[in-house]
């Protein structure tokens, strides 16, 4: 037992009773467990604490006709925006076109219920299906739905244990010198499609040392329609910006100019469907007629995937693989990935949240488990997409109830659709993806940074060139590890600056890094009064030793 005995205004002793300490009963601790255990799910079950782990019954309580009308057109367009890029994004992946598909439903379909921002579709990104890729290494679909499995468990625990707050060490220079070396990762590893050659690789050098290696092998039609694809969604992109009217606020449009516009809009948005059909028509005709045809997609098999639990084991070579083995091969994309997924679809709900608050720790929770659950239906892991967020703002969307209806759209095309996906070229999804990913290079970022803190550049490059050569995973934690060193740096050097007035006179003001590097024992005065003051004035050691004390807590 510890007593404490005052002595003085400032003094006391401590005095350690050694005489026999009670023990406590088992009974005792069984219920103290059980207190704690009823004061937090009396915590849990209040209605607060209920709607905020499920957002949805905030929104639906107040949802009207106008809410459904919205949602049903974002969610179509949406719809018809993932369908292509999901089968384009599985190539990514390295995986069979169905598995895009496959992690297009039933993510949006429970995002409903467990996501809190309107605008996020969940679904297959090109930043997850190229760190699937690199941290799969070909071993098939079985490490992928692991992953998938992994990740979503990894994201649940985090949110339970409020983890959210870890994307705070990922700064900005650092997330965009990622995200552009990301894009050009994308888009050189589809240049392959766009020549019709075979090449591979990690890394941006081994990517473009197999495309040199095997460029004699480039292919004439393939290269035509891709870099046709390529330039028509890029046209298509900016009719979204094309008006038939002077006035650019629509109240002021006559009613044709506004059916007219829409149309333009909708014709802009619906460009990679657009594309896929009418390049599945000239793949088709390239088939029928041509001695050489173009590189198709390939049969697809029908339907819905089977709802099973994700494999714990698979055949690797000639002898069975166990989890602990897959774990192993697929290394520290386990556990980047699922960071990265959340990075994404924080940066969205952030961009669409007009000024509001963002509970990273629930969205962790929903993606987590959205994860999970597509896991169970052969899925590789998933986030919310900017692009196709961006689509589902600008068509009016009002709840997340819109990822209903992309999520059917999803499903009637596994249904129905995927014999016709037989004829799509391959070349003309690579011209999707490329079409999509070229304006994640975000030079215009460097002007800002540079003129605000030149310093911030450091981990923003260096995350940039050490993900071009590097696999993706480690050049993030690079990245990571010299932002926490600027900060610490900046952190052990705070800025100091002081203003000293006299008489009717005002010294300017001085500046410093720390203690360590204040000029003059830290105080730098005008010239005229360092002449006057003596080198051991007793006013500097009375002003060092103050600032010691107010920054240090002495």
């Amino acid at each position: 037992m510890l007593t404490a005995m005052n002595v003085g205004s400032s003094d006391f002793i401590l005095i350690e009773d050694l005489g026999p300490k009670r023990k406590i009963s088992v009974k005792e601790k069984v219920g103290e467990v059980e207190n704690w255990f009823e004061k937090n799910l009396r915590r849990l079950a209040t209605w607060k604490t209920i709607t905020k782990k499920l957002p949805v019954l905030t929104w639906a309580r107040t949802y009207n006709s106008e809410d459904f009308v919205g949602d049903l057109v974002a969610g179509i367009t949406v719809g018809l925006t993932v369908i292509p890029q999901s089968l384009a994004y599985s190539n990514i992946a390295g995986l069979p076109a169905q598995f895009g598909l496959y992690s297009s439903f039933l993510g949006a379909l429970m995002y409903i219920f467990l996501g809190s921002c309107k605008d996020v579709p969940m679904g297959p990104t090109a930043i997850c299906s190229l760190l699937t890729y690199q941290a799969v290494r070909g071993y098939g679909p079985m490490h992928a739905i692991l992953l998938c499995f992994l990740s979503g468990v990894i994201q649940f625990l985090m949110g339970i244990v409020g983890l959210g707050i870890m994307i705070d060490f990922i700064s900005d220079p650092v997330s965009s010198g990622f995200t552009s070396a990301v894009a050009l990762l994308i888009i050189s590893s589809q240049v392959k499609d766009i020549l019709g050659i075979r090449a591979g690789g990690a890394t941006f050098i081994e990517m473009w040392t197999s495309i040199l290696e095997d460029v004699q092998n480039t292919k004439f039609w393939d290269t035509i329609v891709g870099v046709i694809c390529v330039v028509i969604l890029l046209l298509m992109r900016l009719l979204s910006d094309v008006k038939l009217a002077k006035s650019t606020h629509p109240d002021n449009w006559t009613t044709f100019q506004r059916v007219v516009n829409k149309s333009i809009w909708l014709i802009s948005t619906s460009r990679n469907s657009i594309l896929v059909i009418v390049s599945g028509i000239v793949g088709w005709y390239f088939c029928e007629t041509a001695d050489e045809p173009l590189k198709l997609i390939g049969p697809l098999p029908p339907g819905l995937p089977a709802i099973q639990l994700p494999p714990f084991s698979t055949m690797k070579g000639n002898h069975t693989a166990g989890f602990f083995e897959m774990v192993s091969d697929m290394g520290s994309g386990v556990i980047v990935l699922p960071l990265i997924g959340l990075l994404e679809n924080i940066a969205i709900c952030k961009a669409f949240a007009n000024g509001k608050s963002v509970d990273a720790t629930q969205e962790l929770i929903a993606i987590g488990l959205c994860n999970i659950g597509n896991s169970m239906v052969q899925s590789f892991p998933c986030s919310g997409s900017l692009s196709r967020s961006a689509v589902n703002n600008s068509s009016g969307v009002r709840t997340p109830l819109g990822g209903l209806y992309t999520g059917l759209l999803v499903i009637v095309a596994l249904l129905f659709c995927m014999p016709l996906f037989y004829y799509i070229p391959k070349c003309a999804l690579a011209a999707v993806i490329i079409a999509a990913v070229i304006f994640m290079v975000e030079v215009r970022v460097v002007r800002p940074i540079w003129r605000s803190k030149k310093s911030d550049l450091i981990p923003g490059v260096a995350t940039f060139f050490f993900c071009l050569i590097l696999p993706l995973e480690i050049g993030i934690l690079i990245g990571i590890g010299l932002n926490l060193i600027s900060i610490l740096y900046h952190a052990a050097r705070p800025k100091i600056s002081m203003e000293i007035a006299r008489g009717r006179g005002r010294v300017p003001p001085s500046h410093a890094r720390s203690l360590s590097h204040l000029p003059v024992c830290g105080l730098r005065e005008h010239p005229r009064h360092q002449a006057q003051r003596p080198e051991g004035h007793p006013c500097r050691h009375r002003l060092l030793t103050h600032l010691r004390r107010r920054l240090h807590g002495c």
